[in-house]
């Protein structure tokens, strides 16, 4: 899969139980900031829509600025979100995660499973009103087989991909490969016309045709400001209900505009006073507000949450010291850093987090007691001493992302706590971005750490939990994904998910920091919201 793209003030420890207050870890600058400026809080660059026209128009502020658009070439959760309005794909997972039939009409599988026969249904159309052939599947798929895990191992078994006609093709393999459905549905692999497939997978692709139900509007985006999309009037729908990326995706808008409103205060002010529809990720601490505001409701939709984690860039000093990582564990205590997201928020956070999400078929007991068991700082720096570390500094990237930056700021007073030298350095989104993708040697080796929310459905299975992959890869990590793959059955499939688990907490690729859940605030009278990993546009309508 591509790589991931997306205040301190007096900090008090209470010495009964090593917890970090909330509000004495983090003052939040955002929320502070457009509360306390009424003016900025008012100010807001939506232009005033009226009558049938905001009826079929959809105000949307995403929690983050759209820089990444192919999400072959890199991951964002943002991206993600509009390469599922723009695109689509030959299978998607419903609410039970299950991969059903969705551009495809459905598929035939030898009896020794080295042959997969795969049949488009009727009225496929591109946004360029080509329509959508068997070859743009083949090269779409072997775009995607070049970066995404699934992909990956499946072009190792891969044989040959054959077009039979127009509308059906083949996929022949050397071995069998159990995760064929789960990767077309699951992960990145976004049907495109084969003459944009054919871009290299290290090339982000820059036009932004697909099958989706939304076409793009390039002319009318605007970088860090909006982005506009139109209904794909040829786009013909599946019949059956929506059920998170299976089923029919009806658009019920026009259009749908993007309004990126960075300062939390000013995104809520502009939805109490009906300037937008819905605000993707409200910030926690003004869910209460918003709550008792007339014409705005607040509902938790996503399934599966966030999956906090503290990232470590093994590949440079001083975290390339496996032992420096593990050393912080005893430290971490999942309840500050939920805490210092969610506020005093009941039911929309969770610790004892391991290396996979809660809840899902992989996540273990295996190991947990190095972060369950009691948190002990002295213990802590007594390993970090044996470690080696001389004092190395630690750059600690904080975005501006209000939980990656509360989980910032306890990850900053943590580490001071212990001792260690802390470079706190604060920028936004597209720069951490563009800083941890880099391959440039001298740019890997300026950064430690950052904290970052995988949407939980990635990281749920060893497949596609790409953060235990480390910037450097560990080979006896490595060794037991391929196992992975290659086990036959759910049973096996655990004990090697176990097998990672202990390995991460070893030598730990990032450091689990707890499972949170972000509800949507939007005007009342819109309705249709269907429950997924990553925010569906569609089937959402206004009364």
């Amino acid at each position: 899969m591509g790589k991931l793209v997306e205040n301190a003030g007096g900090q008090k420890m209470s010495n009964r139980n090593n917890t970090i207050g909330r509000r004495a870890a983090l003052t939040l600058p955002l929320l502070g900031a457009g509360l306390a400026t009424s003016a900025r809080a008012q100010t807001v660059r939506v232009p005033a829509i009226t009558g049938a026209t905001a009826q079929r128009t959809l105000r949307f502020v995403p929690y983050s600025n759209l820089i990444v658009m192919d999400p072959v070439w890199a991951i964002s959760i943002v991206g993600l979100v509009h390469a599922y309005m723009t695109c689509d794909q030959l299978y998607g997972l419903d609410d039970q995660f299950v991969a059903r039939p969705q551009m495809a009409a459905g598929h035939e599988v030898s009896a020794d499973q080295l042959r997969w026969k795969f049949t488009l249904r009727d009225g496929l159309i591109f946004h360029d009103d080509e329509k959508v052939r068997a070859t743009d599947c083949i090269a779409s798929i072997a775009r995607w087989a070049r970066r995404d895990p699934f992909g990956v191992h499946m072009a190792a078994v891969l044989d040959e991909m054959t077009a039979i006609d127009d509308k059906t093709f083949e996929i022949r393999l050397k071995r069998p490969y159990g995760h064929m459905l789960y990767g077309l549905g699951a992960t990145t692999c976004f049907i495109r016309p084969a003459r944009l497939a054919k871009t290299d997978a290290f090339t982000a692709i820059t036009d932004q045709t697909g099958s989706g139900p939304f076409r793009f509007q390039p002319d009318e985006f605007v970088t860090g400001s909006s982005a506009v999309y139109t209904r794909h009037e040829g786009y013909v729908p599946r019949q059956e209900p929506a059920k998170m990326w299976a089923g029919g995706k009806m658009a019920w808008f026009d259009r749908v505009e993007w309004h990126m409103l960075p300062d939390p205060a000013t995104a809520a002010a502009a939805l109490q006073k009906d300037e937008v529809d819905w605000i993707e990720r409200p910030l926690f601490d003004l869910l209460p507000k918003l709550k008792s505001s007339t014409g705005v409701k607040v509902e938790l939709v996503d399934p599966m949450g966030f999956f906090g984690i503290l990232n470590l860039n093994n590949g440079a000093p001083p975290f390339d010291n496996p032992k420096l990582r593990a050393a912080l564990l005893p430290a971490i205590n999942q309840q500050d850093f939920m805490a210092a997201v969610v506020g005093d928020q009941p039911g929309l956070s969770r610790a004892g987090m391991g290396m996979f999400t809660p809840g899902s078929p992989y996540a273990s007991d295996a190991g947990m007691q190095v972060l369950n068991g009691k948190r002990d700082i002295a213990l802590a720096k007594r390993l970090i001493a044996e470690s080696g570390y001389k004092g190395e500094k630690i750059v600690l990237m904080a975005p501006e992302i209000p939980e990656y930056r509360a989980m910032a700021e306890v990850t900053n007073a943590t580490l001071m706590q212990l001792g260690l030298n802390v470079d706190f350095q604060s920028m936004d989104w597209g720069t951490l971005s563009a800083r941890q993708r880099s391959t440039d040697p001298a740019v890997m080796a300026g950064w430690s750490c950052f904290c970052v929310g995988w949407a939980g459905l990635w990281p749920s299975n060893p497949g596609s939990n790409i953060p235990l992959n480390g910037v450097k890869a560990n080979p006896k990590m490595e060794a037991l994904k391929a196992a992975w793959f290659d086990a036959q059955d759910l049973a096996g499939q655990k004990q090697l998910a176990e097998k990672m688990q202990l390995l991460g907490f070893e030598e730990p690729p990032f450091i689990p920091l707890g499972q949170y859940f972000i509800p949507y605030a939007y005007r009342s009278g819109m309705s249709g919201f269907v429950g997924a990993p990553i925010t569906a546009m569609w089937n959402v309508r206004k009364a």
